[in-house]
């Protein structure tokens, strides 16, 4: 029952967002009245998706405490690789072209180029790890 109801919705805001693409391209100004219609029904789509989203995450997740168990040991370790390149950020100001970079927004912009190198660092190791014990056997 869900599921066909959320085709005919599917299907409705489809139609809704093929008018609004005709009445952009019908336009010849390039501020049309078409364009803030179509935003609006933009945001109100996304907002549905995230919150339909996180029902079902949420719902699933207290459903099967196995899966909670793992989930919060997952971004457990996520936060702690967060907290490391915290720790070990740049916060010196930066001189630029149009002005000076103050220490904060150095260290958060540090903190996450080093959290990404991080991950890059576990995912390709863990690549390797897996490729190698498929040769191994």
């Amino acid at each position: 029952m869900l599921h066909k109801i959320v085709k005919i919705i599917a299907v409705i805001i489809s139609v809704l967002s093929l008018v609004f693409l005709g009445g952009i391209l019908a336009s010849e100004d390039k501020d049309s009245a078409w364009i803030s219609p179509l935003i609006n029904v933009s945001y109100f789509i996304f907002a549905a998706c995230v919150a339909v989203v996180v029902i079902y995450v949420v719902k699933n997740l207290f459903s099967k405490k196995e899966t909670l168990k793992k989930t919060l040991v997952s971004v457990g370790l996520f936060l702690a690789v967060v907290v490391i390149s915290f720790v070990l950020a740049d916060s010196s100001e930066v001189k630029t072209n149009s002005g000076v970079v103050s220490g904060t927004t150095s260290k958060l912009v540090s903190t996450g180029l080093n959290t990404f190198y991080l991950l890059a660092i576990v995912a390709v190791g863990t690549m390797l790890w897996t490729g190698f014990n498929k040769i191994k056997k």
